[in-house]
């Protein structure tokens, strides 16, 4: 069985969210797959991701990240502000 490394619990969501990867540059859409206290795992097809990126969530609160790792369209991220 595998070791959950996660710092805190994930809850399972289904979210539109928007992808910023830098000032001034235009948001993209996402989705949430689910989420943490201390990260995200986003659905997002973009060839390039950035090591920081900000994400806004269907709340409307963005939250700096950095990219954890990346399968194809998934990644995760850690919250780092």
């Amino acid at each position: 069985m595998l070791a959950n490394r996660r710092k805190s619990e994930r809850r399972l969501c289904n979210s539109l969210a928007k992808i910023q990867f830098g000032t001034g540059t235009l948001p993209r859409d996402c989705k949430v797959t689910d989420i943490s206290d201390g990260g995200v795992k986003v659905i997002a097809e973009y060839v390039q991701i950035p090591p920081e990126f900000t994400i806004i969530l269907s709340t409307g609160r963005p939250r700096q990240c950095r990219l954890a790792w990346r399968i194809g369209c998934e990644l995760g991220a850690e919250f780092i502000d």
